[in-house]
């Protein structure tokens, strides 16, 4: 892979990270009383391949618990 798919990559995942991590407080800021929060990250290939689709898509997801 090139080191350029690896740095947009990052890039992607970085800015995420921090954006969720900033939503993730801003909401359990604005309901204190809410118990801990069950979520799902989910990655969804969006691209518009035409008919060549590829042989297997790309999807990834994962849950987990934000304790209070």
């Amino acid at each position: 892979m090139e080191d350029n798919s690896r740095n947009d990559i990052r890039k992607l995942l970085k800015t995420f990270g921090i954006n969720a991590d900033e939503a993730i407080i801003a909401h359990l800021a604005r309901n204190p009383e809410c118990p801990d929060l069950k979520i799902r990250i989910t990655l969804e290939d969006l691209t518009d391949y035409g008919t060549d689709l590829p042989d297997k898509s790309l999807g990834y997801e994962i849950e987990g618990t934000i304790r209070r």
